[in-house]
């Protein structure tokens, strides 16, 4: 489903925007296109280089269809189309299933509730060490506003984040902070960790003049800001 799905999508609407005269068009990806790469930030230029996650395999593999799709367009039509590639995101109308959820609104959510049974401690999946990148919603929205009026005739690839990163760990100290939780924070070896080092290189857009507006711990405090303010849905959706 993961890859039929997606390369309709992105066929379908690539095609369409440039047999319909569409100036400018841009392609959201995920960082997960990119094959694992442990000792630095992940480049533009790593692309294809690797094997993929096997995980993320067909997603990433759908992405990577469709900005070749864009970059081919761009050379044989010269349709205007950028493709980028964001980390990990967050922000208002995200998913707080304890479930489903991504990690860090899934640590928010499960923290909270944690908090309010009165347990003693909190459980972090694995050792804790994996280092993840982290960026507000609004911050992509801007950078994608932001290429989207320069000039790019040169480039279609561009990795979008904050190039900083945090531990797993980390992440969750961060977040008890801001949740309140006054337990202990304990890790889960026997649980997998993943991809030990998942950050984007930003270097090409910081270089273009970006920066994000929100530093991670700004961010962070507005996710959860919105989940207190919305709780009462994800809360009526558990009970049903």
């Amino acid at each position: 489903d993961f890859i039929g799905i997606n390369l309709r999508i992105q066929n379908n609407v690539i095609d369409a925007a440039y047999k319909n005269g569409v100036k400018k068009f841009a392609f959201l990806g995920s960082s997960c296109v990119y094959p694992k790469i442990a000792d630095r930030k992940i480049r533009e230029s790593d692309l294809l280089t690797a094997p993929l996650e096997p995980t993320n395999e067909a997603y990433a593999i759908a992405k990577i269809a469709g900005i070749k799709m864009c970059e081919f367009y761009k050379k044989q039509y010269g349709f205007e189309a950028i493709a980028l590639m964001p980390p990990n995101l967050h922000g208002p109308n995200d998913n707080f299933d304890p479930e489903t959820s991504h990690v860090m609104q899934g640590i928010m959510r499960r923290m909270y509730d944690a908090q309010n049974a009165g347990d003693k401690t909190f459980t972090v999946w694995g050792s804790g060490t994996p280092l993840r990148e982290f960026m507000y919603i609004d911050d992509m929205a801007d950078a994608a506003i932001y290429l989207m009026n320069k000039n790019t005739d040169d480039e279609t690839l561009f990795n979008v984040g904050t190039g900083e990163e945090i531990s797993i760990l980390d992440l969750a100290k961060t977040i008890q902070k801001v949740v309140g939780f006054t337990g202990e924070l304990v890790t889960d070896p026997t649980k997998p960790d993943g991809t030990p080092r998942k950050t984007m290189d930003v270097t090409k857009l910081f270089s273009m003049g970006w920066k994000p507006n929100n530093t991670f711990e700004e961010g962070l405090k507005k996710t959860w800001n919105w989940y207190l303010e919305n709780k009462e849905k994800f809360e009526s959706k558990k009970k049903s």
